[in-house]
């Protein structure tokens, strides 16, 4: 079964593909604005939850909505964070 399969793979015509010619420094440049948006939008998050956490006025429901809201954004920032060091890393530009 794997024979055949790799013996249809190697008669397969793949020139019509595109090619992409990407390199580290652009994939570093997207992915960098990428993180950036998303840690971005995690404290502007924070900072909004913190406001409806401020203007709650003692409603619990309130603020275990702001609370959780905070610590989403929170653990969301988190992973953006450690997601664009890991992405340095591999790409060696650290």
């Amino acid at each position: 079964m794997m024979v055949h399969f790799i013996q249809f793979a190697q008669g397969l015509d793949v020139t019509p593909l595109p090619h992409v010619a990407a390199n580290s420094g652009e994939l570093q440049k997207v992915l960098s604005i990428v993180f950036t948006v998303t840690g971005s939008i995690a404290l502007l998050i924070i900072t909004l939850a913190g406001f409806r956490y401020i203007t709650s006025q003692g409603n619990p429901q309130s603020i275990s909505q702001a609370k959780n809201a905070i610590i989403y954004a929170a653990v969301g920032l988190a992973v953006s964070i450690g997601a664009f060091a890991i992405v340095n890393f591999v790409i060696g530009g650290i």
